[in-house]
């Protein structure tokens, strides 16, 4: 079977596969073909996809020869696909209509990864739990970068240097980590979800769990269940006091599908001490902050505000190794007995695979189609 491994657009500097994980699938029986200078801003040149058994060419040719291709974003040539292709990535399908309309009239083939269910089974090609983690460490990083203060507390000369105190609003993957290394940079932490269930990990990383009862509600598949406007108030009204008295706070409440709630409005913002920085890291799915812009810094009445949208990609060639064995092990289990198992009684092909055969099989964008058509 033919792999390719698509370069991607200017804007992001991750590769699906490294070489290491190309030997791997080549050891399955894949034949990997790699577009020219698809790693380069991962600090992989194509010699060493050569090295590791791929055969590198350029874009057309890789589009030819390959019946599986790897690309982490959508494409933009969706002309040159053909009704043999299975295409394999992060697709964020509530948010890509046409361009699902465009690959179903194609009768393409097409894996979002982002669909992969909570389950135990799943957990190697979990890409958004990877991609997650790195995403809360380096929130924190760029948090300290800017911050005016330092983060752990010194005793000196000059007198002592109190700790600075970080609050996280969102204690999954990308919380606990964010948390861990704010922990490990010598801040205090506290955290608030409205999980309760989660309070044992946050603590077991050495922070504080904000734990208020009336603002507990059931996950539903591992993530938070969506909630009230009027829920989201209440839990803006309750966190202020914790929050005015950080000098950091990581934003990362996200409802799979669904608008990022706004817990930080104008007016809280307004209210947070001078140097205050914000990480929003939902700022993909519009934001926990009011005032956040996508891939931009604001700075407003002393408090800065960063949004991005995709931090795993300052760090390309960690956030591809860890996407690339994510990838392998899910290739793993579509390459059975040489050939593609599609079996749609698998849970973790059934709710990945967006299309087959001109028709919708996740139920996941199932149901996202139906609602909106309602």
């Amino acid at each position: 079977m033919e792999l390719g491994v698509l370069k991607e657009p200017e804007t992001e500097s991750r590769v699906s596969l490294l070489p290491q994980e190309v030997q791997r699938l080549l050891k399955q029986g894949w034949n990997v073909w790699v577009e020219h200078d698809a790693g380069v801003r991962s600090a992989i040149p194509d010699q060493q996809y050569g090295e590791a058994g791929a055969q590198v060419a350029d874009r057309t040719t890789v589009l030819q020869k390959s019946t599986v291709l790897l690309a982490i974003h959508p494409l933009a040539d969706t002309d040159h696909l053909r009704s043999e292709h299975v295409l394999i990535g992060v697709y964020n399908p509530w948010s890509q209509r046409e361009w699902i309309a465009q690959l179903q009239e194609r009768n393409v083939t097409v894996f979002s990864l982002d669909l992969i269910p909570r389950i135990s089974r799943a957990q190697t090609m979990d890409v958004l739990s990877s991609m997650s983690t790195l995403a809360g460490y380096k929130a924190v990083l760029l948090a300290a970068s800017h911050f005016p203060k330092i983060f752990p507390m010194m005793m000196t000369a000059a007198g002592t240097i109190r700790p600075a105190t970080v609050f996280v609003l969102g204690a999954g993957v990308a919380g606990l980590q964010a948390i861990a290394t704010a922990r490990r940079l010598g801040a205090q932490v506290q955290a608030f979800d409205v999980r309760p269930e989660v309070k044992e990990e946050v603590e077991s990383l050495g922070a504080s769990f904000i734990d208020i009862h009336e603002l507990t509600a059931q996950s539903v598949g591992g993530y938070a269940a969506e909630q009230s406007e009027e829920f989201h108030r209440k839990e803006q009204e309750i966190l202020a006091d914790y929050l005015r008295k950080a000098d950091v706070i990581i934003t990362t409440a996200l409802t799979v599908g669904r608008k990022a709630p706004v817990l930080l409005p104008k007016s809280l913002v307004e209210q947070l001490q001078p140097g205050t920085v914000i990480v929003d890291l939902a700022a993909a799915a519009g934001g926990n902050c009011e005032l956040s812009v996508p891939d931009q810094v604001v700075t407003h009445q002393h408090v800065t505000i960063f949004a991005p949208t995709n931090l795993p990609a300052t760090i390309p060639h960690t956030a591809s190794q860890m996407y690339g064995r994510n990838i392998a092990n899910f290739l793993k289990l579509l390459w059975q007995d040489g050939s593609l198992n599609l079996n749609f009684e698998d849970p973790i092909i059934r709710d990945t695979c967006v299309l087959h055969q001109g028709n919708i099989i996740s139920p996941i964008v199932q149901g996202i189609v139906q609602q909106t058509a309602g």
